[in-house]
C-alpha cells in the first residue's frame, strides 16, 4: 500500500517542474505527507541545478527518477545576470498573481520610462483573494519590467528595476 502511493511521486515531481516553467517561477518547494514517518520533500530551483529530495520512508526507489525530471526544467534557463541582484530591483513581498493595472482595460500603473516617486503604486499582487498595492520603495525611473500581467510570482521574485 505504501509503494502504491509513492508511484505517483515521479508524475508529481514532473508536474512541479512544469508548473515552475509555466509560471516562470525560480523555486518551488513542497512537502507531501503520506503518514507517520512517511514524507516526501521536494525543492525544484532555477537558480542553479539544485534539486533536493528527502524521503523518510521505505520506498526510495520510487523517488530515484525525480532528479532527472527537474534538471530539464532548470537547463533551459541560464540568465546571464540575475535581476534580483541589481541595486534598483524591486522584489515581490509575497506570493501571488501580478496585475499591472487596477482593472482590465485600465492603463498600466507604470511602464518602462515612467518616473515614480516613493510610495507610488507600481502594480497589484493578488494573494488569497486580496488585492495588495505594491508601492515604489524609492523614487526614480522604471528601467525594466521583469514580469507580465497575470503572471504568478513568489516571495523575493524581481518585479522591476527602478534607477
Amino acid at each position: 500500500m505504501s509503494n502504491k502511493s509513492h508511484e505517483s511521486d515521479v508524475a508529481f515531481i514532473r508536474a512541479l517542474a512544469e508548473l515552475l516553467n509555466e509560471n516562470d517561477l525560480t523555486e518551488l518547494s513542497v512537502k507531501r505527507e503520506y503518514g507517520q514517518d512517511d514524507t516526501l520533500n521536494v525543492r525544484v530551483s532555477r537558480r542553479g541545478e539544485v534539486v533536493t529530495t528527502h524521503v523518510s520512508a521505505p520506498a526510495p526507489q520510487a523517488v530515484a527518477p525525480a532528479p532527472a525530471a527537474a534538471p530539464a526544467a532548470v537547463s533551459h534557463s541560464a540568465p546571464a545576470e540575475d535581476p534580483a541582484s541589481h541595486p534598483g530591483a524591486v522584489t515581490s513581498p509575497m506570493v501571488g498573481t501580478v496585475y499591472m493595472q487596477a482593472e482590465p482595460g485600465a492603463p498600466a500603473f507604470v511602464s518602462v520610462g515612467t518616473q515614480v516617486a516613493e510610495g507610488d503604486t507600481l502594480l497589484i499582487i493578488e494573494a488569497m483573494k486580496t488585492m495588495n498595492h505594491i508601492p515604489a520603495p524609492r523614487g526614480g525611473t522604471v528601467k525594466r519590467i521583469l514580469i507580465e500581467d497575470g503572471a504568478a510570482v513568489e516571495y523575493g521574485s524581481p518585479l522591476m528595476i527602478i534607477e
